[in-house]
């Protein structure tokens, strides 16, 4: 397995949005197009308008955008407003649009609805996305093992509760991701004890057995919580091998590594087997960490001052896989505030699928905005403008809101001049090079020159300063700077 993006997910990208629809193809969007239309006849019935992929588009593409705005804590009729809320909106659809496609949004019939299965409302559609992560992207050698927690206070029959994390209350995920990406490899949702009310056994074990099945030369990285001594055997059968750190109770422990009374802080002590290397450091005094390896053989320590064995730098190297995926799909997260917990899902399929979207267009076009920090913030602007815009294009009616309105009547005038030059794609790889060069989708809120103005003097500046422009005032035609204009295309007096 050679790792990095997929010649299959290269040869089908060829701009930002094509790269996003590698997770959201249109076989999954009828999914959703027709489970929502079959809810919006029942709810609404003949008042219902039927949804299509653009519509769909702009509702993914607005989500998208008030992540990058942090607004997922932000009321979503201010999103709307005219003082407070941003033009984008607006011009895209209405608030009453957004509201019911919220409303209705289904993914599956809940007629036939199979009542024994507690992800049922949303299973068809998860089990079809989780078959496109692998397809895309493989991971490198190092692939980290762990658990999430979508943030969810509402009604869910397999709610959990984690103090450790920072939502507390949610929907529990396991997740397989590639150590140096955090690209999301593969995930399953934990839907609590069967119905017979019996816990499972070996749960650790065999979490990372499904996470990890198709995977071969790969070294796994997990918690003590999955880490055991049978978990190793079986791992190293499928030619994978582990590190993690272990629970001091497991009966499998020599006594000599449990015992932490009278040793030196900064000590380690070792223990082998043929397969296995166990290690027990002590970073203080009456405290001890134990980990297990079946990649280390030997009983290497670093030559710093901590002295700590290879084993553990190896573990802090690769153990943040999972949770550096939940720290960047929070940052700009498109979660809105819901009592129903297949959202929560949606909106994490989302999420995933903008971030595992990222990780791709970044390994196909090396050189794209390489000096910003904020590179994902860009991808995710431009994503959510190439989604709306199609829809916007085509909207019946203009908003009555005159910037909504300046708006598009700007995206649906020609432009003399693509508004962002085409880069030539850098591929990760040799395969890469057969796919055509992918080029930035233009952002929605940049002034665009009219075919035939001259560049003049701003008109509000000063005579001492010398401000050329071609961008003008809607209404009052006057010539305006970048300073001087609120929007695209009105002046402070005229707003």
């Amino acid at each position: 397995m050679t790792p990095g993006i997929t010649t299959f997910a290269v040869r089908r990208v060829s701009d930002i949005k094509t790269c996003f629809e590698l997770f959201m193809p249109l076989s999954l969007k009828r999914v959703i197009i027709g489970m929502t239309n079959l809810e919006g006849q029942k709810v609404y019935g003949d008042k219902w308008n039927d949804l299509d992929e653009e519509c769909l588009d702009a509702y993914i593409g607005l989500l998208l955008l008030a992540g990058v705005y942090r607004s997922c804590n932000e009321a979503t009729e201010s999103l709307w407003d005219a003082s407070t809320g941003r033009n984008i909106f607006r011009a895209t659809m209405s608030l009453q649009t957004f509201q019911i496609i919220s409303r209705v949004l289904r993914f599956d019939n809940r007629d036939t609805r199979a009542r024994s299965d507690k992800l049922s409302p949303i299973r068809d559609l998860w089990e079809k996305w989780v078959q496109l992560l692998p397809l895309m992207f493989n991971p490198g050698p190092e692939v980290t093992v762990d658990e999430r927690l979508v943030p969810f206070r509402g009604k869910c029959p397999f709610r959990q509760y984690m103090p450790s994390k920072p939502g507390k209350y949610g929907i529990k995920i396991w997740a397989a991701c590639d150590a140096k990406t955090s690209y999301a490899w593969n995930l399953q949702i934990y839907t609590g004890k069967a119905a017979s009310g019996i816990p499972e056994k070996n749960q650790g074990k065999r979490v990372v057995l499904d996470m990890t099945t198709g995977l071969q030369g790969h070294n796994i990285t997990c918690d003590n919580f999955f880490t055991s001594y049978e978990l190793g055997q079986e791992l190293l059968r499928r030619k994978l091998t582990m590190v993690g750190t272990v629970k001091k109770n497991k009966p499998e422990l020599p006594a000599e590594i449990s015992q932490v009374k009278g040793r030196a802080p900064l000590s380690s002590k070792f223990a082998f087997t043929d397969t296995t290397t166990v290690v027990s450091y002590c970073p203080k005094k009456n405290r001890s960490v134990v980990l297990m390896s079946t990649l280390h053989k030997d009983a290497a320590v670093s030559s710093g001052s901590d002295r700590k064995p290879t084993i553990i730098l190896d573990y802090n190297k690769n153990k943040g896989g999972v949770d550096n995926l939940d720290k960047l799909t929070a940052t700009y997260t498109c979660q809105r505030m819901t009592r129903r917990w297949p959202m929560v899902v949606f909106y994490n399929m989302i999420d995933v699928s903008a971030y595992n979207a990222f990780v791709l267009w970044t390994h196909i076009d090396q050189g794209w905005n390489s000096t910003k920090k904020y590179k994902r913030r860009i991808f995710l602007e431009e994503l959510g403008n190439s989604l709306i815009r199609a829809h916007i294009e085509r909207r019946e009616r203009v908003p009555r809101d005159p910037e909504a309105a300046a708006l598009v009547r700007q995206l649906r005038s020609p432009p003399s001049t693509p508004s962002t030059p085409q880069r030539p794609s850098t591929p990760a790889s040799s395969s890469a090079s057969t796919a055509s060069t992918p080029t930035t989708t233009a952002t929605v809120t940049t002034p665009t020159r009219p075919p035939d103005s001259k560049r003049k003097r701003c008109q509000v500046c000063p005579a001492s300063k010398d401000r050329k422009t071609s961008t003008s005032c809607f209404t009052c035609k006057k010539y305006l700077c970048k300073e001087h204009s609120k929007s695209v295309t009105f002046c402070h007096t005229c707003i």
